[in-house]
């Protein structure tokens, strides 16, 4: 609890991956892959419950093996392609309610973003909930290279075109404004601003910066091999 503030956290993991069947439980520098993201915000100063939210007995399983408490698997309607994570978070906050419990904040942390620094979550919670007068919430951001929106391209009568044509002709990516992608690292908000917008991007939402080596989330075999690498040079002392 920061500053009298309530904050329910959930980790989202579903059983069914496509892109990269079972990753949240897919090996990951010797632990699996949810268990760093529950570890991380067990590790928090400020959070006052943590649930992992899963259709999967498996998932909850080895999730509850690495502290993370499991009170409910999610229905099964929620945990389909096309299910919305707003809705998912609903679920988790009315089962707290009908036990007398509520929340004044929702954190969200993705599993499939597991290279947050230790110090990531707790200021984060601390800047919007010091910033609550203006701000309703806070998504992580990392800066976009060579993907930028002013480089790339799409496809028009089998010809290349700029994907945003109307974006500031330069010849150089050095040259162009700088532009942000969310990830996974941290989505927090206000829980009624979050029912009523159903979505963390709201009007007053604020920016977290994250470092460039925490620009990935697992969504293929290439991600994660590209986490991994950046997990272990961390690990080793190398980046901080």
């Amino acid at each position: 609890m920061y500053k009298k503030r309530k904050i329910l956290a959930l980790i989202p993991a579903r059983g069914g991956s496509k892109g990269l069947p079972g990753k949240n439980i897919r090996p990951l520098c010797g632990k699996p892959l949810i268990a760093w993201s529950i570890e991380q915000v067990l590790a928090s100063k400020y959070i006052d419950r943590m649930v992992v939210s899963t259709d999967s007995p498996a998932i909850a399983l080895i999730a509850r093996k690495h502290g993370a408490k499991v009170p409910f698997l999610r229905p099964k309607e929620l945990a389909t392609d096309k299910a919305s994570t707003i809705d998912a978070i609903e679920h988790a906050v009315n089962f707290f309610k009908k036990q007398g419990e509520d929340f004044d904040y929702i954190a969200l942390f993705e599993p499939t973003s597991p290279l947050r620094d230790k110090e990531d979550i707790d200021r984060a919670i601390k800047r919007l909930i010091d910033n609550e007068g203006k701000a309703d919430s806070l998504v992580s951001f990392g800066e976009v290279h060579m993907e930028h929106p002013g480089i790339v391209k799409k496809m028009i009568g089998g010809w290349m075109v700029p994907y945003c044509p109307g974006f500031k002709k330069v010849f150089r990516r050095q040259d162009l404004d700088k532009a942000y992608f969310p990830y996974g690292v941290i989505y927090l908000s206000k829980t009624r601003h979050l029912f009523k917008t159903r979505t963390f991007y709201q009007k007053k939402t604020m920016p977290f910066f994250i470092e460039r080596w925490q620009n990935y989330e697992v969504d293929d075999i290439v991600d994660f091999y590209c986490i991994e690498a950046v997990l272990k040079k961390k690990l080793s002392g190398g980046l901080s």
